[in-house]
């Protein structure tokens, strides 16, 4: 995908970006109404978008990072824009969001954003995994310097071994191994995505 490409798309989108509180509130609202994000609206979704919720409020409250990875985001002197392409009911999101958030918070130079997928297809299609719209997917970029940055996601390390081995072997997602990717998030604690997050972002120095 040519770097320059996805850069044009990124802007032409971001005036639809949401700050983490604006997200969380649209989903919220949304759950009020019965509904979820996105252009799928049956009882699944919102079931996905429910457990999503709840999980990342809990999140908010467990997730922590170590001295050595807040002191590494604290040296940062780049400045970027993570733009995370999501939805409500993605059970990836709910853990991985509000770690992504508390990093940004650490740093003033990393401005925190997120575009919902179904409403922003031409962005989607920009940065796919092994040509699907997996979801969510950080892109972080530098707008004053046209610089793309990384791209990270959807999963982290850990969690997408799991799952190539999972597609592998059976073709696809069972349910059975959704609750075992759950599992997995819970018991990790969030150290995975924290790592796999921080490392990148040490790259960009």
């Amino acid at each position: 995908m040519n770097e320059q490409t996805q850069l044009e798309s990124i802007k032409k989108h971001l005036d639809k970006a949401l700050t983490y509180s604006e997200y969380k509130e649209l989903v919220g609202d949304l759950l009020k109404e019965d509904k979820s994000t996105g252009f799928t609206q049956n009882e699944s979704y919102l079931n996905y978008s429910k457990l999503g919720f709840s999980r990342m409020n809990r999140w908010e409250k467990t997730s922590e990072l170590t001295a050595e990875q807040i002191e590494a985001i604290q040296k940062v002197t780049k400045k970027q824009t993570w733009l995370v392409i999501t939805e409500g009911w993605c059970g990836d999101a709910a853990p991985v969001i509000p770690i992504m958030n508390k990093i940004a918070d650490i740093n003033p130079l990393i401005t925190f954003k997120l575009i919902l997928r179904d409403e922003n297809d031409e962005l989607m299609s920009q940065f796919l995994t092994n040509g699907g719209k997996s979801i969510p997917k950080l892109v972080s970029f530098n707008a004053e310097e046209n610089d793309l940055l990384f791209i990270w996601g959807p999963r982290p390390k850990e969690a997408a071994d799991l799952v190539a081995k999972e597609k592998a072997e059976y073709g696809k997602l069972r349910d059975e191994f959704k609750i075992t990717l759950q599992k997995w998030y819970n018991q990790d604690k969030g150290k995975n995505i924290a790592e796999d997050l921080v490392n990148c972002l040490k790259a960009t120095d």
